[in-house]
C-alpha cells in the first residue's frame, strides 16, 4: 500500500467523523476535501460517481466514497474504505441498541424520549417534503407517488415494496425513453462479460434465498431471516436513508413487530445526531430486533452486524461491479429514466411512513407542536438535524413533561 493510499484512508477517517446531514451535505464535503483539496478525483468524476450512486439501489454516500477509493487504489482500498466508513457509526448504534432498555426505562431519561420521538417524526416529514419537491415534477411522477401511498396504506405488506418500485421504474422508463435508445442498449450490453453478470446475479439470489430455506425452529432462523430482510431492502432502496426509514418502519414495526414505534423513533433520533451513513440506523434496528426476541447482548451484537452487512452488501457489490464499465453504462438513458419513477414511488412510501408514525401521537397537542416546530425549524433555517435533536434533549432535561 502506497503513501498516497494511507493518506487517502486518513482523509476517509476524518470524513467519517465529520459527515453530518445526509447525502447532499456529504457530497459537499467530498467536493471540498477529496476534489479541491486532495485531487483524488476530478469534479466531473465525482459528479458521475454520485449520479451512478443515485441510479443504483443502496446507500448513495457509501457507494460514492467506495467508488472514489476504487479509482484511487483499486478493490483492496475500496473495501478498507467501506469498513472505515460504516464501522464507527454502526458500532455506536449497536451500543445504543444494547443500552436502550435500561436507558428508556430510567425515569431520569424518559422525558427526553417524549421530546425527541415526535421531533424525529418532524424530521421524517421534512425529508419527505424535500424529497417530493425534488422528484415530483411531472403529472406521471405525482400519480405514481399517490398510487404508491394508497397501495401501501391498504396493503401494509413488505412485499408490496419491490412490486411498486419495479412498476414505477418500468412506467417512467417506458414513457421517457425514445425508441432509438434500444439499439444503443443492445450494442453496449454486447460488450458485457456474461460470466461476471451470472456471478453477480447468483450472489444476489443466494443471499436472498437464505431466509426462505432455513428451518424457522432453528436458533439461527431469526438472524438469517433478518439478514435476508435487510439484504432485500438493500436491493430495493433508491434515494438514500430517507427512503430506508419508511421501508424499515413498515416491515419491522407495522408488519413483523420486531420493535415498537417508540423504539424505532428513538433509534432514528439517535442516528440523526451522529456523523456517517444514515444506513447505520439498521445497526440499531437489527440489534433491538434480536434483543426483543430474547437473544441477549451477544445476539444483539450479531443482529447489528447482520443488519449492517445485509443492507450494505447489495450496494457494495453493485458499485464495485459496475464502476469498471460505467463509461458505457451511463450512455443508456433507459436506466437513468427509470430512476424518476422509482423515486416517485419512494415519495409515496415516505408519506405512508409519516402517516403511520404520527398515529401514536394523535390527540397529544404537545407532540403535534414538536413535530410542526421541527419541520418549520428545518425548512426555514439552516439548522442541521443533529442540532435539532440536541435541542430536544436539552428541552427534555430542562422542561420534563409527564407521559
Amino acid at each position: 500500500m502506497t503513501r498516497r493510499h494511507l493518506v487517502f484512508l486518513r482523509d476517509a477517517l476524518v470524513y467519517t467523523f465529520s459527515a453530518f446531514g445526509g447525502p447532499q451535505a456529504h457530497l459537499a464535503i467530498l467536493l471540498r476535501d477529496f476534489v479541491e483539496k486532495r485531487g483524488y478525483v476530478t469534479e466531473a468524476e465525482l459528479m458521475e460517481l454520485n449520479a451512478l450512486a443515485q441510479i443504483l439501489p443502496g446507500p448513495s454516500s457509501t457507494q460514492t466514497l467506495v467508488g472514489i477509493a476504487w479509482k484511487v487504489g483499486g478493490l483492496r482500498l475500496a473495501l478498507i474504505t467501506f469498513f472505515l466508513w460504516i464501522l464507527p457509526s454502526a458500532t455506536l448504534m449497536c451500543i445504543a441498541a444494547v443500552c436502550y432498555k435500561s436507558f428508556a426505562g430510567h425515569n431520569q431519561y424518559a422525558p427526553i424520549l417524549l421530546y425527541v420521538q415526535p421531533m424525529a417524526v418532524g424530521i421524517v416529514a421534512y425529508a419527505a417534503f424535500t424529497f417530493a419537491k425534488r422528484c415530483l415534477k411531472t403529472q406521471t411522477s405525482v400519480m405514481l407517488a399517490v398510487g404508491s401511498l394508497i397501495a401501501t396504506l391498504i396493503l401494509q405488506n413488505a412485499y408490496a415494496f419491490p412490486i411498486l418500485i419495479l412498476l414505477g421504474g418500468i412506467v417512467s422508463s417506458a414513457m421517457e425513453t425514445q425508441p432509438q435508445e434500444d439499439e444503443l442498449r443492445i450494442k453496449l450490453f454486447a460488450n458485457v462479460n456474461p460470466r461476471k453478470v451470472s456471478y453477480f446475479i447468483g450472489i444476489l439470489l443466494l443471499f436472498a434465498a437464505l431466509g426462505a430455506i432455513i428451518n424457522k425452529t432453528s436458533p439461527f432462523s431469526l438472524p438469517v431471516r433478518l439478514f435476508e430482510n435487510f439484504y432485500r431492502n438493500g436491493i430495493l432502496i433508491h434515494g438514500g436513508g430517507q427512503v430506508l426509514v419508511p421501508l424499515m418502519y413498515t416491515e419491522f414495526v407495522e408488519v413483523k413487530h420486531y420493535l415498537s414505534n417508540s423504539e424505532f423513533l428513538s433509534g432514528y433520533a439517535i442516528q440523526q445526531a451522529l456523523p456517517g451513513p444514515t444506513f447505520a440506523f439498521t445497526s440499531f434496528v437489527g440489534g433491538l430486533s434480536l434483543g426483543n426476541h430474547g437473544y441477549g447482548i451477544g445476539g444483539q451484537i450479531i443482529g447489528s452486524m447482520v443488519a449492517v452487512l445485509g443492507i450494505n452488501m447489495p450496494g457494495l457489490i453493485l458499485i464495485l461491479f459496475i464502476v469498471p464499465f460505467w463509461e458505457d453504462l451511463k450512455k443508456i438513458t433507459r436506466i437513468k429514466n427509470s430512476l424518476s419513477g422509482i423515486n416517485s414511488v419512494a415519495v409515496g412510501f415516505m408519506a405512508t411512513a409519516f402517516l403511520l408514525l404520527t398515529k401514536p401521537f394523535l390527540g397529544d397537542w404537545r407532540a403535534d407542536l414538536l413535530m410542526v416546530g421541527t419541520f418549520l425549524l428545518l425548512y426555514f433555517t439552516k439548522i442541521k438535524t443533529p442540532i435539532v435533536i440536541l435541542i430536544g434533549i436539552i428541552l427534555g432535561l430542562l422542561f420534563p413533561m409527564a407521559a
